[in-house]
C-alpha cells in the first residue's frame, strides 16, 4: 500500500497498537492515572480486552485515501452492534457505551472487545457470483475448487451457499482464496468444520433478514477467534457491513452485469474514470475525492443503515 495510514487518535487509559485502513486497536494502559482517575479506563492492567476503533477512513485498491467519509466509522459500528443482535452466535462485545468503559473521544464509533486468538482465515460465504468468484468460475467453471454449474453470470444466484475461505494477507495485500483442504492444513479438521459451519449459518439468518428488507446479501466475510478464557470459538471483528459484504437493492438486481451495490463504489469508479486523472499502475497516491462522490457514498452507506436496521441514521 503506498498511502500513510494518519496517526491514531490519543485517548487516556488507553494505548494505540495497531492501525489498519479502517480500525484503530487500543489496549488498557498498565494503571489508572494517579493525578486524574477520571481520564483513566475501567479496563485498566486488564490484558484480555481490546478496544476496536472504526475511523471514517475509506480504502480502495489497496490505497488509504486522503479523502474521508464522515460518519462512516459510525455507520460500520452501529451495522455491525445491529447484526451481533440478531445472530445466535458467540461474539466479541464486551462494551459499547461511554458508562461501560468506551471513551468518550470515540462514543459510537468504538467497541471494546474480547482479546480472541484469531484465525489466520478471511470465513467467506457467497449466495450469488460476482467478485473475484466470478473471475475464477470463467477461468475453470469453479470457485475455491467447489465445481459449479454451468451457465451462469455476474450476479446469478447460487442453488446453495456455498463456502469459499482466503487466507489472511498483510496489510496492503490481497487475501488469497484458498481451498477447504488447504484451510484443513491451516486450521485442523475440527476448526475448519466449526469455521465453515458457523460462516454459512450467519450468512443463511442474514441473507433472510436482509431480504425482507428488500435487499440481497451477494456474499459476505466474517472473522473468528477462540476465546482463551472458554475455548468457544466466537464471532470478532465487525459482521455484514458494506465494508465486509455486498448488499444489492431487490428491486435492481438484474443478472448478467455488475449490480449496484450499498458500499464504495462511486468511489472505486471514480477513481477509475478520466475525470480523476489517477493511474492506477502508477506509484503515486490517489487524488482527493470531489465532495460530490464523498457525499454520495455516506448517503449509500447511510442507506444501507437505515434499510437494514429500520432506524434513522442521527
Amino acid at each position: 500500500m503506498n498511502s500513510a495510514i494518519p496517526t491514531a487518535t490519543a485517548l487516556p487509559g488507553w494505548t494505540h497498537i495497531y492501525s489498519g485502513k479502517v480500525r484503530d486497536l487500543y489496549v488498557p494502559s498498565p494503571e489508572q492515572t494517579v493525578e486524574a482517575p477520571s481520564l483513566g479506563s475501567p479496563f485498566a492492567g486488564r490484558d484480555d480486552v481490546v478496544l476496536v476503533v472504526a475511523s471514517d477512513r475509506i480504502s480502495a485498491f489497496d490505497h488509504v485515501l486522503a479523502s474521508e467519509i464522515p460518519d462512516k466509522g459510525r455507520i460500520l459500528t452501529g451495522l455491525s452492534l445491529w447484526w451481533f443482535e440478531q445472530l445466535n452466535v458467540p461474539n466479541h462485545l464486551v462494551a459499547t457505551t461511554v458508562e461501560d468503559g468506551v471513551p468518550a473521544q470515540v462514543a459510537g464509533r468504538a467497541m471494546v472487545c474480547k482479546k480472541l486468538q484469531m484465525f489466520p482465515i478471511e470465513c467467506i460465504s457467497r449466495g450469488y457470483l460476482t467478485g473475484s468468484g466470478l473471475l475464477e468460475y470463467r477461468t475453470s467453471q469453479t470457485v475455491c475448487s467447489l465445481p459449479l454449474p454451468a451457465g451462469l453470470s455476474d450476479g446469478s444466484r447460487l442453488e446453495e451457499a456455498i463456502f469459499t475461505p482466503s487466507a489472511k494477507a498483510e496489510v496492503g495485500e490481497h487475501d488469497e482464496n484458498i481451498s477447504y483442504e488447504t484451510m484443513v492444513e491451516t486450521v485442523g479438521a475440527d476448526a475448519a468444520s466449526a469455521l465453515r459451519n458457523l460462516t454459512l449459518e450467519i450468512y443463511s439468518r442474514a441473507e433472510e433478514i436482509a431480504r425482507d428488507r428488500g435487499i440481497i446479501l451477494a456474499d459476505t466475510k466474517v472473522e473468528f477467534g477462540t476465546d482463551p478464557a472458554t475455548g468457544i470459538i466466537t464471532l470478532g471483528d465487525e459482521v455484514l457491513t458494506p465494508d465486509s459484504s455486498r448488499f444489492w437493492d431487490a428491486e435492481l438486481w438484474a443478472p448478467g452485469k455488475a449490480q449496484p451495490s450499498f458500499d464504495k463504489q462511486f468511489v472505486r469508479d471514480w477513481l477509475a474514470s478520466p475525470e480523476s486523472g489517477w493511474d492506477r499502475s502508477s506509484d503515486t497516491a490517489p487524488p482527493a475525492l470531489p465532495v460530490e462522490i464523498v457525499e454520495r457514498t455516506r448517503a449509500r452507506y447511510v442507506e444501507a443503515f437505515e434499510r437494514l436496521t429500520g432506524a434513522t441514521f442521527v
